[in-house]
């Protein structure tokens, strides 16, 4: 008997060892990935106080390896000494921030809207174009994001150049749309699928239309896949440096743009590029904490039947 209590403690004690021991790996892991995801953000706001000196030194703790400065945030206007008075800079940065915020969120809602209803279509009704059927059509979109940009780039010049496109915010919305409309029909496809049909059934049964049963039942249930393609899609558009370079020159320059022209004939102004850079993200940043519930909620429900 005190063979058999003392073989159960041990084998409490093992187990007790082993959970344990996964906790503090997983936890292990899951802090490493933090620091390796945040470390970049870090390195920004710290590189923005930063003197020349300090950035060269790789200096990184504040008040212990350096001194913070408003350097970078000077060079834009947006210390607490320059806040109250006019700057070139500032309003320059502000309205290539509002040329950002008004392509980025037209060009991703108009993507949601198209997107959600070719999905729903994809999911719900059965195609057929020449060979190709409701799964080939859905690669078929999808296989858009294989393209590299830089051979668009050519007929897109040309066709923007002939429909006097260059240098417009529509011209930039139109194509950003094209660009993530793929991975929104991929996400609320994913999505939709995962919504019994049954409920549309009751709908219709109940006396209404397709689009009501659509609008009044299938929306509300999928409106966390909704706004995770929706902020995916913000941050995909927010961030696109190639096509704003290109397609644009003065009206239309976007964030992205003006950050990668903080550049000299004296070299790169890391302080002023790192201030810029953080101002430029930090909308995403409270984006993405506000609607955290609404992305855990889009990422899941299509593992959930």
């Amino acid at each position: 008997m005190t063979d058999q209590i003392f073989h159960d403690s041990a084998t409490d004690r093992g187990h007790r060892a082993k959970w344990w021991t996964s906790r503090i790996l997983i936890y292990g892991i899951l802090l490493l990935w933090c620091f390796i995801c945040l470390f970049p953000i870090y390195w920004t706001i710290t590189t923005s106080f930063k003197m020349a000196p300090d950035v060269m030194k790789g200096n990184m703790v504040p008040w212990v390896d350096f001194t913070p400065k408003w350097l970078g945030w000077r060079s834009l206007g947006l210390s607490p000494d320059t806040i109250g008075n006019e700057s070139t800079v500032r309003d320059e940065f502000l309205k290539r921030f509002y040329n950002s915020a008004v392509i980025s969120v037209s060009a991703s809602t108009l993507a949601v809207v198209l997107g959600s209803l070719a999905a729903y279509g994809l999911s719900r009704f059965s195609y057929r174009f020449g060979f190709m059927k409701n799964d080939d059509i859905s690669f078929f979109f999808l296989s858009q994001l294989i393209l590299p940009p830089v051979v668009l780039a050519l007929p897109f010049l040309v066709l923007y150049k002939s429909l006097a496109l260059l240098d417009t915010r529509i011209g930039l919305i139109l194509l950003y749309t094209l660009t993530v409309l793929p991975i929104v029909i991929w996400i609320m496809r994913d999505q939709f699928g995962s919504i019994p049909t049954e409920l549309e059934e009751a709908a219709l049964v109940d006396g209404l239309s397709i689009w009501g049963a659509f609008l009044t039942i299938i929306m509300p249930i999928a409106l966390p896949g909704m706004v995770a393609a929706f902020i995916l899609s913000l941050v995909l558009t927010w961030n696109e440096y190639f096509f704003a370079a290109l397609l644009t020159s003065t009206n239309a320059v976007t964030l992205p743009v003006m950050v990668a022209s903080q550049t000299g004939s004296q070299g790169i102004s890391w302080w002023s590029m790192a201030a810029l850079s953080f101002a430029a993200i930090l909308p995403l940043i409270v984006i993405g904490i506000l609607l955290e519930r609404f992305i855990i909620k889009g990422m899941a429900a299509g593992a959930i039947k």
